[in-house]
């Protein structure tokens, strides 16, 4: 078993077999894995929901260990967006600026989930009859409405490819926007893959948000070493993150 970061390194994004139809994930194997890939917290995002209360506190009890988040990935207008520290879903936040609203309210946190995930495959914006994706990251950066509406951005995401990542790296490092990681764990394959780091070890949810929101927080990816400070070289210049054509 790999030895942790210092601090807490918390896998952001992990959907289980309790709200996630998608996913094939019990929960007592995610708590399993978690520990065997070095991880010390989880931030358990389903699909527009959140276990039920008494779920949720035997969930907990069973991992004294470890940091666990209830959180949640939210489908809105403007993509998907993981959420940290919420504990009910609240109406109209499939609008993202609603939820963000929301989340400035209740202290919460949100960043956009996998935002450049097949921005780079022709066929996705050809069979939306759209010319593919061409945007250097400082275009994106001021472009898409997203990075204005969101605390923050998730720079790692397991099933993403390297380059859907280094160039939501790169977004994030324009804008000054806090990072975060995860897996997007749907079995325990994943986990770890990527995840955020944080600089103390986390007792509460609100020293959680409180780094968060101060942008105190690194994003890590995981291998068969360990886990390790994500940080993908830059390209010589931003023309370079376009496609060739």
């Amino acid at each position: 078993m790999p030895t942790p970061p210092p601090g807490t390194i918390l896998d952001a994004h992990v959907h289980t077999v309790r709200g996630a139809a998608d996913s094939e994930l019990q929960p007592a194997d995610l708590l399993d894995r978690a520990r065997i890939r070095g991880l010390t917290g989880l931030n358990v995002t389903e699909h527009d929901r959140v276990w039920e209360r008494p779920e949720w506190d035997a969930f907990r009890a069973q991992a004294p260990d470890l940091f666990i988040s209830q959180g949640m990935e939210v489908s809105t207008d403007l993509g998907h967006i993981i959420v940290f520290g919420i504990d009910q879903y609240y109406p109209g936040i499939r609008s993202c600026e609603r939820l963000r609203e929301v989340a400035d309210e209740i202290g919460a946190f949100i960043t956009v989930a996998h935002p450049f995930r097949h921005f780079f495959d022709p066929v996705t914006f050809l069979r939306k009859g759209e010319p593919p994706f061409s945007m250097t990251p400082q275009e994106a950066a001021e472009r898409m409405r997203v990075f204005q509406v969101v605390h923050g951005i998730e720079v790692g995401n397991g099933a993403n490819t390297l380059r859907e990542n280094a160039f939501a790296y790169r977004v994030a490092q324009i804008l000054g926007k806090p990072m975060t990681g995860g897996s997007d764990a749907h079995s325990t394959s994943g986990i770890g893959a990527y995840a955020t780091g944080f600089p103390e070890p986390l007792t509460s949810r609100e020293q959680m948000l409180a780094h968060l929101h101060a942008g105190r927080t690194t994003p890590y990816v995981g291998n068969e070493t360990g886990l390790h400070i994500f940080q993908p070289d830059p390209p010589p210049n931003d023309t370079d993150d376009a496609p060739a054509g």
